[in-house]
Formats: structure tokens, C-alpha cells, sequence
């Protein structure tokens, strides 16, 4: 009779999810080669390859997409069984892997860390700064337990099957210009389509925050914007409407106190917004997680009348 390991299970399951050696390698904290070799235990252990040629690399058999599907189910369970004897012990100890957004890790994240510490001294806790995409392999196989994702007016995320979304905070985008920009005298609302000329900074291309920008300029103003600078920092993003005279469209909880260098505004075509939201795996959370959860929810909550 077979007897299989869970341990060498989760790297054949975080292989189907992943695609490469390599990025299950760097998932779990391994080497290519070290990762490789488990699961050449595992196919002995079975009795049939699970791996095959494909190009440069390797894919799974039919032997292993089937015992991928049945891994999956394993560690579910295994999963549900160990919440369901923390829960019994009555005992608020483990590990929670949480990570989000810049805005939402610095003001949600990172403060909620001391009541958690204080309330829960035997959880231990992992944050990291995650974008959604990022965060959605690890989420589905447990090595990340929690995410804080945004979504912005006119461009909502998609909604992957096996996740849980709960919302959490709304705030307004507003527009940043340097303070001796024309358009920032009056500190009257300015127009998207007044800033057709203007040079433009974002976030990665590949993130909401930078969708939302071009989407903006080309509803309400009927252009392409000249996105010439990007980064994942809102710091660095100010820095840049500071120094570089650009243009930012960012959300309250990403702007500092008063800056006397910079002007903020809102939007006059409409008056845009953008949510907050948890993101969990679709099962029982665990004792620590609930836990967690209850923190985050309260810290946004303190902090919403600011935003509003």
C-alpha cells in the first residue's frame, strides 16, 4: 500500500498551481534542484512519473495532474482538520501570513501588529507587501493566509472561485499637482481633461492603480495620458509631482499631512473612489486568522471618519 506524504504532496500541488521548478523553489524557500528531487521521491513512492519533458522544461503526466487534483483535497483537509483542533483547544496560536497593498499594509497591516502581539502572544506573525495577482498562488495553497486588495471606481477586480472577499474601507482618489501648478490656485475642483499636457505618474503597468489612471484620462478627457513615471511607492510618487512636476491621482490613505509643495484636489467630472477589501481563502479560518481578521476590521474602522 502507497502511503503518501503531505509534505512531498504540497510540492506536487504547488507545481500544478506555479508551472516551474523554479517558482515552487522560490514559493516554498528551496532550491530547483532540492524541489526536483522531492518530487522524483514522490513518483517512486507511487510507482509512475508524474513529470515529462516539455521544451527546456518539465510539465506533468496524466499520473500527475491525477494526483495534483487528489493532493489538493488532501491538504484541504488536513488544513480544515488542524483549524478544527485549534479551535478545540481553545488556545489563539499558529502563524498567519498576511500581506496587502503598499497603503493598506503601512495603515492597516503594520499598526494592527501591536494589539495582536499584546491579545495573542503565542500567533506569530508574517507581513508582506503583496499585490492581489502576487498573492493568489499562495493564497489558494496556504502559504498566505490573508491579502488586503484594492479596487478602484469603473475597474473592478475579478472575483476568483475559492476565495472569499469581504470589504473593509472606501476612500477618495484625489488629483496632486505641485502647489504652484495654474490649476492648483483656486482650490477649486480640476478637470481630467485640463490635464491632457501633462506628464503623468502611476503605478506598474500591471496594477489596478495604473489601469485606473489611463482608463480616467481617456473617460473624461478623451486621451492617452503621458504615464512617463511609475512606482508601487506613493512616497516616491510625490517625490515626483514635488520634483519632476507630474501629476498623481492617488487615494487618501497614500497622501501625507499638508505638504506645502503639493496641491490637493478633487476630481471634477466625478467623484471617484477606491475600496479596500480582505481577501481569504474560502473555508474556516483558523483561531489566529479569525483573530487577525477582528484587528485589521477594527483598525480600518478607526480610521474610515478620516477618509470620509
Amino acid at each position: 500500500m502507497v502511503v503518501l506524504d503531505l509534505r512531498r504532496l504540497r510540492f506536487l500541488r504547488e507545481f500544478e498551481e506555479r508551472g516551474t521548478l523554479g517558482a515552487v523553489a522560490t514559493a516554498l524557500g528551496y532550491s530547483p534542484s532540492a524541489v526536483s528531487q522531492q518530487l522524483t521521491v514522490l513518483e517512486k513512492e507511487v510507482g509512475t512519473p508524474l513529470l515529462e519533458k516539455a521544451g527546456r522544461g518539465v510539465r506533468l503526466t496524466d499520473a500527475g495532474r491525477l494526483l495534483a487534483q487528489h493532493a489538493r483535497v488532501l491538504l484541504t483537509a488536513a488544513e480544515a482538520a488542524t483549524t478544527d483542533l485549534a479551535a478545540l483547544s481553545g488556545a489563539v496560536r499558529g502563524t498567519v501570513r498576511a500581506g496587502g497593498v503598499q497603503s493598506a499594509t503601512r495603515h492597516l497591516l503594520v499598526p494592527s501588529l501591536t494589539r495582536m502581539t499584546a491579545e495573542h502572544p503565542l500567533v506569530r506573525m508574517e507581513v508582506s507587501e503583496l499585490e492581489l495577482e502576487q498573492a493568489l498562488p499562495g493564497l489558494r495553497l496556504g502559504s498566505v493566509d490573508l491579502v488586503i486588495s484594492d479596487e478602484y471606481d469603473g475597474h473592478p477586480r475579478p472575483r476568483p472561485p475559492g476565495m472569499r472577499f469581504a470589504p473593509l474601507l472606501s476612500e477618495q482618489l484625489l488629483i496632486v499637482l505641485p502647489a504652484g501648478h495654474p490649476l492648483a490656485a483656486s482650490g477649486a475642483p480640476v478637470a481630467v481633461s485640463d490635464l491632457r499636457d501633462e506628464v503623468w505618474v502611476s503605478s506598474d503597468e500591471t496594477t489596478g492603480h495604473h489601469a485606473m489612471i489611463v482608463g480616467t484620462c481617456r473617460s473624461f478627457g478623451g486621451y492617452e495620458p503621458d504615464v512617463r513615471h511609475h512606482s508601487n511607492d506613493a512616497d516616491v510618487q510625490l517625490a515626483l509631482v514635488q520634483y519632476a512636476a507630474a501629476v498623481a491621482l492617488l487615494p487618501l490613505l497614500n497622501l501625507p499631512p499638508p505638504n506645502p509643495a503639493l496641491a490637493y484636489r478633487r476630481v471634477a467630472e466625478a467623484d471617484l473612489g477606491r475600496r479596500l477589501f480582505t481577501v481569504t481563502r474560502d473555508a474556516p479560518p483558523s483561531p489566529a486568522l479569525t483573530a487577525f481578521l477582528t484587528v485589521v476590521t477594527d483598525r480600518a474602522a478607526a480610521i474610515t471618519p478620516a477618509l470620509s
